[in-house]
C-alpha cells in the first residue's frame, strides 16, 4: 500500500478510536452522557467502515448510513458479515439525539452493548488492514 493512502487509512482509524475512547469517557461520566456516548459510537463504526474502504480503494459518498457502508465493505470481504450483524442499528444515533424531541433514551446496559457492537467492527476492521495502516 502507498505511504499517503495508508497515512489516510490511518487518519480515519485514529478518529476512529478517538470515537470509541470519547463513548468510553461519556459513560463513565457522573452522571453518564448517554447520548453522546451514543453518537460517538455511531461515528466509531462510519470512520472505521470508511478506513476499510479507503484502504481497498473503493470510494463512498458522504453517508452516515451504516447499513450502506457495511454492504460495500461485505463486497470486498465478506467474512465481515458476523461483525456488520448489529452495526446498522447505531445509523440513527448519528442524529437521533443532536436536537431536542421526546426520543427514548436507551439504558446504560443497551449503551454499552452499542459500544461493544463499534468496539468489535473497529477491532475486525484493524485486523483486515496492512500494519502500516494501523494507528
Amino acid at each position: 500500500m502507498q505511504p499517503d493512502k495508508a497515512a489516510t487509512v490511518r487518519g480515519w482509524l485514529n478518529k476512529a478510536a478517538n470515537d470509541l475512547r470519547g463513548a468510553r469517557i461519556d459513560l463513565e461520566a457522573d452522571p453518564p452522557l448517554i447520548e453522546d456516548a451514543l453518537f460517538h459510537c455511531q461515528q466509531a463504526a462510519e470512520k472505521s467502515l470508511k478506513a476499510f474502504l479507503t484502504g481497498h480503494d473503493t470510494p463512498f459518498k458522504k453517508t452516515h448510513d451504516l447499513d450502506e457502508l457495511g454492504r460495500a465493505c461485505l463486497a470486498l470481504d465478506a467474512s465481515l458479515s458476523e461483525s456488520l450483524l448489529s452495526v446498522s442499528t447505531l445509523t440513527v444515533f448519528a442524529w437521533e439525539f443532536r436536537y431536542p424531541g421526546d426520543t427514548q433514551v436507551p439504558s446504560m446496559h443497551e449503551v454499552r452493548e452499542y459500544l461493544d457492537i463499534a468496539n468489535r467492527l473497529y477491532t475486525a476492521i484493524l485486523v483486515r488492514l496492512p500494519q502500516a495502516c494501523h494507528p
